[in-house]
Formats: C-alpha cells, structure tokens, sequence
C-alpha cells in the first residue's frame, strides 16, 4: 500500500488518474476472472455428484472417484495445474492462462464433488455465503488498508506449508483431534492470505503499470484471479467443517 501511495504522489493528476481507472480496471478482471472460475467449480461439483450418487445408491463413476485409486489423481490433479500456471505462465499468452485456470476450476470441481454427498445442500449454501461475506470483507480491508502486509507473506507461507504436511500426515492417521486443529489453523491462514493477495496484487500492478505492458498485465490478472480463487476455495473447505451438516 506504501508503494502505491508513492508511486502515485510522484506523477501528474492526470496520470495519476489514469493509474486509478487502470487499477480497478485490473482489480475486477481479476475478480471477475476468479469469480468464473468459481462457477465453473460449484457447477461441476454439482453435476459430478449428482452422477455418482443417484437414488442413495453409489454409481459406478462414484465408486471409481471416490473407492478407488482414481481418488489420489483427482486429489492432487489440481496441484498439477497450479505448477503449470506458477512456472509456464512466462511461455504461455494470456488466452492459453486463462484457459488452464478454467480448466483447472473444474477439475478442482470434479475433486471436490464429494461435498455434494456428505454434506447438505442447505448447509453448503450456508458456508459459501458464509465465506463469500468473510472473503469480501477481508479482501476490501487488504485493498484498503494503509498497513503493509507483506511481512505476513513469509509467516502465512510457512503456515501454509506445515498446514500442506499436516493434512498430508492425518490422511493416514485419521485424528478427528488433529483435522479439527487443521481446520481453525486453515481458516485463520486462508484469511490472512486473502488480504495479503489482495494487496499484493494491487501492489503489483503499480510496480508494472507505468510499462504499460497489456500482455503482462493480462497475465498478471489471471495469476491474482489463481491466488485469490485458492484462498476461496480452501476458506470455504476448511469453514465447511465447522458449519456442514453431513447427511
């Protein structure tokens, strides 16, 4: 937030202007960016489920997903997509980008279609208004905010990594205790990422918007929409297991 406060002071009124119409210009391709990719989620969850589980009865796509050793490709297939947009984003235009994250959201949804049979609709709606309010309240404040987030990067990352091994470790465990830690720890991790990816993308784009590179930029805005969508996504998995009912 400093450096944009900066940056901005150091330029014309007109210009400065330009930097502001710019600014929210990027802010809501990203939002809206990840805000498509977050239906294409729910949308393919939905459906999945609804074809792997029909009458009370497991189909046989339902046993294959969930019963077999398919469900370890579909649990870490979208981690596959996260490296290939993190490290080829730099060889790929940003049409290609932005078609690996969609395709990534669904298969993101087809992973974690199972919510669709262990929890009740109405409390899955529940969570995600639950976690649509949350996020937007904490994204604003990051937007807003005159407070320099970026020493919580390096506490939130290394949260994150031992939150990774922890949940690595009680999938062969199976400690109610310990994934009930794992969940109040993601949810206070996932907020705290939201407001830092908010303004570390806001941040970013001033350090690149007197260039006024448009590929970049447009790169730039699906990476933000990528970080943003996993904070949604992984606040509303982990607020999921406090507020799901299971059927």
């Amino acid at each position: 937030m400093a450096q944009y406060d900066a940056f901005r002071t150091e330029v014309s009124g007109a210009r400065a202007a330009e930097i502001d119409e710019g600014l929210r210009a990027h802010m809501n391709k990203v939002y809206g960016t990840m805000s498509v990719g977050l239906l294409i989620t729910f949308a393919a969850a939905w459906a999945i489920s609804g074809l792997a589980m029909v009458d009370g009865q497991m189909t046989q796509l339902g046993i294959a997903l969930y019963a077999s050793p398919l469900r370890w490709v579909l649990m870490f297939a979208p981690l596959a997509f996260v490296l290939v947009l993190s490290f080829g984003i730099n060889k790929l235009s940003a049409a290609a980008a932005q078609g690996v994250f969609y395709l990534f959201a669904a298969v993101m949804g087809v992973s974690i279609s199972s919510i669709f049979i262990v929890f009740t609709g109405t409390s899955i709606a529940t969570t995600f208004l639950v976690t649509a309010g949350a996020f937007a309240g904490l994204s604003l404040w990051g937007y807003t905010t005159k407070k320099d987030l970026s020493g919580m990067g390096t506490f939130l990352l290394m949260g994150l990594i031992g939150l990774i091994l922890a949940s690595i470790i009680n999938i062969f465990v199976a400690s109610s205790a310990m994934q009930f830690a794992i969940s109040v720890i993601g949810v206070l991790i996932f907020a705290g990422l939201t407001a830092y990816d908010t303004q570390r993308i806001k941040t970013e784009y001033v350090a690149h918007a007197a260039h006024g590179d448009s590929e970049w930029l447009g790169k730039a805005a699906i990476m933000g929409a990528l970080s943003l969508y996993l904070d949604f996504i992984n606040l509303f998995m982990f607020l999921l297991q406090f507020l799901g009912n299971r059927e």
